[in-house]
């Protein structure tokens, strides 16, 4: 038997705060009894304040993040229509996967593994070819840990006179890194309960804008369990048309009180703060980000690119087995190259500070040949610093209010 808890510094599932467990933690009821729309109505209600969504709809599936992607393409798109969509990294690999199994037409434009979503590239395709009929992007890429601009998605949108939907996979984002549907003209916006909203995996969220559910009307792909019909007629009411999970809308319940009460903006800044002094922990142990560039750090998960002779596989084995830490491995193309310090949702500077010296630790037993506690010692500096109200040495990082 082994002492002390697991650690888990993974990008999702995160820790889920004992209050939110408390509230999971509730006799089963009835969810077609009459006060059952007093627990749902308030939840679609601030799923929107989170989202940015003033109009439109939130639907709650049961399942994971892939399942608001697969009811966002079915429920709005015909067989056979054209779609924009790029790849840097494994999850946006995954959608484009499903687009095609679909019987989307997918022009897709490869990008290197930790780059974002290419802009310019977009609006180049969108110019030529008019005939898109939706457009793609992933806001964090989890495998890489990248932040795209989604403004500068949608402006590249606009500037080609195109009419196009756009969706957003923001399951690493929402709730954790601004995010503002409205204002970005997102169409669709993708999220899980499992990262930000801290919850356990089995609730898919889809923010729905007013002009996607026009485009619904008109689709024709077959779909029956994601329905927005069926979903609309029921929610309307507070309900659902079959069994939802209800601890996990009570745990959801929980979820967003928290985060309201500590502020929106409050919680995209701590994500900011813990991230950048990840970071720094990073660079002062002469390691790189799998990010090329600033512009594309995420505030959620960090990926480092490990020394060409060690193993990244070995690092996260390691962290497991000797120190009880879980970190994220490389995905894929990235698989042994890289590992991963989800540092999203209930944690802080504390937290972050265990992550690194468990990095460490981890990454000296491979044979990386690094300073033990040098990267510790950059965040520490970096953290009393900010949380003194003193300005900290230069930023190697955007600021929050760019996106």
């Amino acid at each position: 038997m082994r002492n002390g808890a697991m650690h888990l510094f993974i990008p999702g599932p995160t820790n889920v705060p004992d209050a939110v467990r408390r509230a999971m933690n509730v006799p089963m009821q009835d969810h077609r009894a009459p006060d059952f729309p007093d627990l749902t109505l308030p939840l679609f209600a601030d799923l929107k304040r989170v989202l940015g969504l003033t109009n439109g709809r939130v639907f709650l599936y049961p399942g994971s993040g892939t399942a608001a992607w697969e009811a966002a393409i079915t429920n709005t798109l015909c067989p056979g229509d054209k779609v924009l969509m790029s790849r840097f990294g494994q999850f946006s690999h995954l959608w484009v996967d499903m687009a095609e199994r679909l019987g989307l037409d997918v022009v897709c434009v490869d990008v290197e593994w930790g780059r974002g979503v290419p802009v310019a590239d977009y609006e180049y395709l969108l110019t030529k070819e008019p005939d898109i009929k939706a457009v793609f992007a992933c806001h964090n890429e989890t495998a890489t840990g990248v932040t795209s601009d989604i403004a500068a998605v949608r402006r590249a949108i606009d500037n080609a006179n195109s009419d196009a939907l756009l969706y957003v996979d923001g399951v690493s984002s929402i709730a954790s890194i601004d995010f503002q549907q409205d204002a970005w003209g997102v169409d669709l916006a993708v999220t899980g309960s499992q990262k930000g909203l801290m919850l356990p995996a089995g609730l898919a969220v889809l923010g729905v804008s007013d002009k996607a559910i026009e485009a619904s009307k008109t689709a024709t792909m077959p779909r029956c369990y994601f329905d927005f019909i069926d979903m609309i007629k029921t929610n309307d009411a507070g309900y659902f048309p079959y069994t939802p999970p209800v601890p996990l809308l009570h745990g959801l319940r929980a979820s967003l009180d928290l985060l309201l009460a500590e502020g929106l903006p409050q919680v995209f800044e701590r994500h900011h703060r813990l991230a950048e002094g990840v970071r720094r922990g990073v660079h002062a142990l002469g390691l790189n980000l799998r990010a090329r560039s600033p512009e594309w750090y995420s505030d959620t998960v960090t990926a480092i690119d490990v020394p060409e002779h060690v193993d990244g596989v070995e690092v996260c084995r390691i962290g497991y087995d000797r120190y009880r830490t879980s970190f994220g491995g490389g995905l894929t193309k990235v698989a042994g190259k890289v590992f991963r310090i989800g540092h999203l949702g209930d944690l802080n500077e504390v937290s972050c500070l265990a992550a690194l010296a468990a990095a460490e630790m981890s990454l000296a037993d491979a044979g990386a040949d690094i300073e033990l506690g040098a990267g510790v010692a950059a965040a520490q500096e970096y953290y009393r610093k900010v949380n003194a109200g003193i300005a900290p040495d230069s930023a190697t990082t955007r600021t929050p209010a760019s996106r």
